[in-house]
């Protein structure tokens, strides 16, 4: 059993000595720890944190869940020379490194194609934004109506007994005592209110966790949609600005986009939180 152990912190120490930023204690399938998730690594992971052989350098929350990330200790680096061969731990210096050129080098690329849109931005503006500006026209001020004393001179059908017992919309007026009056334009929509929004964005995040997205986190594109059915639809600007203020209510989770940049569909749904562009959202419990 202490061979075991044993084994399990060397392999454990192997991988945080090649990762000093910090690795989750506990792996998961697509994001691997220092110990795997099973009943038999959890002594190993407690003895190496109570021998001083991991310490824990930071915690990230993800979904529901929070991880403790650790790195190797001093007295882990040298435990793990003890037991295994110095040319070995090297070795996993050197694949660590070639990891790290190679994303570094995807970085650079995402980089280089995201310039390469901006500049192509700059310059079909530059070509749109003189036509647009040659384009404008001072609208003129409607004309008032003119309305006789018995019916609308407005371009319509001539007003007859049926059409004054039951008018058509289609009139344009309404006919009140034999006079004509033009119809009242509809009020403009009211913004929607963030309480209520917000009260909105919560049940959506509930039914999410209870169908079948259950697990998962609601992607922002999705829980907007959502909410375009209402009377009164968000703007986009005001969805943000309910789901910033859940956030700081402490009432919902906002995870980050972890792909590049580039790959990201539908990015006006998105929001920078921190430093991080946020993507889903999930209720507090």
């Amino acid at each position: 059993m202490a061979d075991k152990l044993t084994q399990l912190v060397v392999e454990a120490l192997s991988r945080a000595a090649a990762e000093p930023g910090g690795t989750p204690l506990f792996g998961t399938r697509s994001d691997p720890g220092l110990f795997p998730a099973t009943a038999a690594a959890r002594p190993a992971a407690r003895k190496a944190l109570d021998d001083g052989l991991l310490r824990v350098v930071r915690t990230e929350t993800k979904g529901k869940a929070t991880r403790e990330l650790c790195a190797a200790t001093d007295a882990g680096l040298r435990f793990l020379l003890d037991q295994v061969s110095p040319r070995q731990v090297l070795e996993d210096f050197v694949r660590a490194l070639e990891r790290r050129e190679g994303q570094v080098a995807e970085l650079l690329a995402a980089a280089g194609r995201m310039a390469d849109t901006l500049d192509g931005l700059k310059a079909a503006v530059a070509v749109v934004l003189p036509r647009v500006q040659a384009a404008r026209v001072k609208v003129p001020a409607a004309e008032p109506a003119v309305l006789s004393t018995e019916y609308s001179v407005l371009s319509t059908p001539p007003v007859t007994p049926d059409t004054m017992a039951d008018p058509s919309p289609r009139l344009g007026t309404a006919l009140m005592n034999g006079v004509a009056t033009l119809e009242a334009p509809a009020p403009p929509a009211a913004a929607p209110d963030l309480d209520e929004l917000g009260e909105a964005v919560l049940a959506r995040l509930s039914d999410w966790a209870a169908s079948a997205g259950a697990g998962q986190d609601c992607p922002l594109p999705e829980l907007y949609k959502s909410l375009s059915t209402r009377e009164v639809p968000p703007t986009i600007g005001a969805f943000h600005d309910c789901l910033r203020r859940l956030h700081a209510d402490h009432k919902i989770y906002l995870h980050p986009w972890t792909g590049p940049l580039y790959a990201l569909p539908e990015p006006a749904y998105a929001l920078l939180v921190g430093h991080n562009v946020a993507y889903y959202a999930s209720a507090r419990s």
